[in-house]
């Protein structure tokens, strides 16, 4: 007779070689693709839009002047090629404006502006294929350019003075504390602040964050989260905000009021003040969401007028000005951490973030006004790996880190990772020996065995191979 019982086996972990003696870490940008962070931008999500979203969108010239600055060199040139001629050019005429070495990124700029309804080629009997500029888009960027039109999409600046009115320097520490007051709450400061349901929402959408123990009301971090924090702050922006975009349809919103209001806060001018009277329901939604990123300040939830902040204008740009340390200094220069090889770490820090973000993986053992001391330890790895971080995330390939430490890291890490779990079925209870060598060799054969204990008559398959297993049990022994 023999048993069959379905079950899970833990098995020694598959770990990854070290690739050469140091064993590399990936890049930040690896990482950062591995982790999901970074991996779509809000071109890629104008890609996946139907035409008549982006011909709605097109109808308002601040978008238009947006989405031409996300474009490539080679389609914004040829976009102003094409703008304020009477006629469409042929397919011919503008491969001579194109030297033969950059034919290949000329037919990749046009099928981008295809993708995005910017363009399209058309082909009349006789003549050669044409481009052609969408009509809504060449009035819409035209606006944009020269004037006119009563769109308003570029924010209605108010006309009166505002009595209660801030300076840059006042919205510049205002868009710090909201945006690491989120910060803070994903890494666990001592003493911070919940963010409203919307943001928390956001972050366990995008997993940055995962619910907590049982008992505990608080989200905890998770590897593509402590992965979040490395990035710089317009990355992890635009990845909160694709984010937001994706949930809009489920909160009713209109996506193309949605977008027109992300490319309109990127065109506005920091410092000044803009009515919210002109904007519609939707907009006025994201106003108040928007103001826990820290993207727009009012000094009040009724007030009727609002205030960009650098994170807001700086949305479309390809050179964003950092935020402010909270000691007012600029931001500290990589290179701020010391490791030793005896696993000590010195941090010459004063942003309260960076401490938090070093006590995820490192034991603090002293703080001092612009340094922080403290040791990697195997309980503070464990910890780390206990919230999702990888070995991987807490070293960089450059600079590389002492080898004794990564190898170390590493070692912890497989402590942890030494055994896995396998979904299969456990085979006992065999008559005789034959029996068992007989099925043990076919399970073998098939590529389904396991384990196996030969002393006591035992083995175990994969899950996929129970059912093949126990119909040649019953065809061939009993």
């Amino acid at each position: 007779m023999t048993r069959c019982t379905s079950m899970a086996s833990s098995k020694p972990a598959p770990t990854a070689e070290a690739n050469g003696q140091n064993g590399r870490a990936l890049t930040l940008n690896q990482q950062s693709q591995a982790a999901g962070i970074g991996s779509e931008t809000i071109d890629d999500f104008l890609d996946r839009q139907p035409r008549s979203i982006l011909i709605r969108l097109y109808e308002k010239p601040a978008s238009c002047l947006a989405i031409f600055r996300l474009l490539p060199i080679m389609a914004r040139q040829l976009v102003m090629h094409m703008l304020f001629l009477q006629q469409p050019p042929s397919i011919d005429d503008l491969h001579v404006w194109i030297k033969k070495d950059g034919r290949a990124s000329f037919q990749a700029a046009v099928e981008k502006l295809v993708r995005l309804s910017i363009v399209k080629q058309e082909s009349v009997a006789g003549r050669p294929s044409q481009i052609l500029l969408n009509g809504v888009f060449t009035k819409g960027m035209q606006r944009a350019l020269i004037g006119g039109g009563d769109h308003r999409s570029f924010g209605v600046p108010c006309d009166t003075e505002d009595k209660n009115a801030v300076d840059v320097a006042y919205l510049d520490e205002y868009a710090r504390t909201k945006w690491e007051t989120i910060l803070h709450y994903m890494v666990g400061s001592q003493g911070s602040v919940t963010p409203r349901e919307p943001v928390l929402c956001v972050l366990r959408r995008s997993n940055l964050m995962q619910e907590g123990s049982k008992g505990s009301s608080r989200l905890s971090i998770t590897s593509r989260g402590f992965q979040f924090l490395l990035e710089s702050v317009n990355t992890q922006l635009w990845y909160l905000l694709l984010q937001y975009l994706d949930m809009a349809e489920g909160r009713s919103f209109d996506l193309v009021e949605v977008l027109a209001f992300l490319f309109m806060l990127g065109s506005l001018e920091l410092g000044r003040d803009y009515s919210t009277e002109e904007l519609p329901e939707t907009q006025l939604h994201m106003l108040e969401d928007f103001r826990d990123y820290g993207l727009v300040y009012q000094r009040k939830a009724s007030s009727r007028r609002f205030y960009p902040t650098r994170l807001a204008t700086t949305l479309t740009s390809n050179a964003a000005t950092p935020l402010l340390a909270s000691n007012g200094n600029e931001q500290e220069e990589r290179g701020y951490i010391v490791l030793e090889t005896n696993y000590r770490v010195y941090a010459y820090t004063s942003s309260p973030l960076r401490v938090a973000v070093l006590k995820l993986f490192v034991t603090v053992k002293a703080r001092f006004p612009n340094l922080v001391v403290g040791s990697i330890t195997r309980d503070s790895v464990k910890s780390a790996l206990a919230n999702g971080i990888t070995a991987e995330q807490m070293y960089r390939s450059d600079p590389l880190l002492p080898v004794t430490v990564s190898d170390q890291i590493r070692l912890w890490e497989r402590e942890k990772n030494r055994v896995g779990q396998e979904l299969g079925a456990l085979f006992t209870e065999f008559s005789s020996q034959a029996d068992f060598e007989q099925v043990r060799n076919y399970a073998d054969q098939m590529g389904v065995l396991l384990w196996q204990d030969e002393s006591k008559r035992c083995f175990f398959v994969a899950e996929e191979g129970f059912q093949p297993v126990r119909d040649f049990i019953r065809r061939r022994v009993t």
